[in-house]
């Protein structure tokens, strides 16, 4: 595995960014929500902690390697 074998906290930032704009642009949410969370922000952290994203972690190389790391993979250490 290229990198840490956990999400970075910039992995993350992006993450919760990219979901956060597809649940304001209508996207469904995935998950059962607390009274009072609905800021679309909140909404992906949640998301994000319960593990039920299906996103693809890319990690790269200088050398222009890759490699695709599914997200559950790197959320083994939250």
């Amino acid at each position: 595995m290229i990198g840490p074998p956990k999400l970075t906290r910039f992995e993350r930032a992006r993450i919760v960014g990219a979901r956060a704009l597809q649940v304001s642009l209508g996207a469904p949410i995935l998950v059962q929500l607390a009274i009072g969370v609905n800021d679309a922000i909140d909404i992906a952290i949640v998301e994000l902690n319960e593990r039920v994203l299906p996103m693809t972690v890319r990690r790269s190389l200088p050398d222009g390697t890759f490699q695709d790391i599914p997200l559950v993979d790197l959320l083994g250490s939250l």
